[in-house]
């Protein structure tokens, strides 16, 4: 982007389609499970962001004056705000165009479903909002363990407790578990659904827009005999998102497990 923001200057010429970048920061940060800061430049949260009145007062006049490149140069968007529980299947299909996803029949509508039922629980839906959903759905294709439903009984007063159902190999598995908080709980489930050994050096929760009703980006890392996998989930409720990252770093982890198995080595 340096380059060629200041290509009068560089005389430079990049055969680079820069409108991947925002789609590519967002692939590594949920390949990884890092999360990239809001003040990271270009990429970050607040690149494009502008609060003061100053500020908002120079770009409302010449958008030159506070960015010295276009946010649509890198994949995002101009609106944030356009979708509600009233848009239809046409509308989103068009907004997900906008972001760069090109998505299938299938994919579109089980998208489509969670942007509604999202729709149902949020006042306002941005452009964020979408992304996180799409990416929460798409790491969620082909998983041997599969997310159903999710119960917890929590306060100051009684031990958390979850009650979980997961669909594993096609099978539906149903288990209560107690723990120090509903997150434990909650974790404690699945590992009495899908016994493992695993380790979880990273749990981590991040808002992605503001308000009470933002929906939690929750980041999980799992270690097993040297690999290491991270999963990522988007949801309005933090229990749910939570479970979901869980399964999703899970699901890698078997997938890692079947690629070093003696069979697949000796293949």
């Amino acid at each position: 982007m340096a380059v060629r923001t200041r290509q009068d200057r560089l005389r430079y010429l990049l055969d680079l389609d820069t409108t991947q970048i925002m789609k590519l920061s967002r692939q590594v940060s949920a390949t990884t499970g890092f999360n990239v800061q809001p003040n990271k430049a270009i990429v970050g949260k607040n690149a494009f962001a502008h609060e003061s009145g100053i500020h908002q007062d120079g770009m409302l006049k010449n958008a030159q004056t506070y960015e010295i490149m276009k946010p649509e140069d890198i994949g995002l968007a101009k609106s944030s705000l356009v979708m509600g529980k009233h848009s239809g299947r046409h509308a989103f299909k068009s907004k997900l165009r906008e972001l760069g996803y090109d998505v299938g029949d299938n994919a579109l509508a089980d998208a489509f479903a969670r942007f509604k039922a999202l729709a149902d629980k949020k006042k306002e839906v941005f452009d964020d909002d979408i992304v996180a959903l799409v990416d929460d759905e798409i790491g969620q294709r082909d998983q041997r363990v599969k997310f159903v439903a999710l119960a917890v009984r929590c306060g100051s007063e009684i031990k958390p407790r979850a009650e979980l159902t997961l669909e594993v190999d096609g099978e539906r598995r149903s288990a209560e578990a107690e723990g120090d908080g509903p997150v434990d709980a909650t974790f404690a489930a699945i590992k009495a659904l899908v016994p493992h050994e695993a380790k979880l050096p990273l749990f981590q929760i991040n808002a992605v827009t503001e308000g009470t009703d933002a929906q939690a980006v929750v980041t999980v890392r799992l270690e097993e005999e040297g690999k290491t996998v991270a999963g990522m989930s988007a949801d309005t409720d933090t229990l749910v998102a939570s479970a979901r990252a869980y399964l999703a770093a899970l699901n890698r982890l078997m997938v890692k497990r079947d690629k070093t198995a003696p069979a697949a080595l000796s293949a």
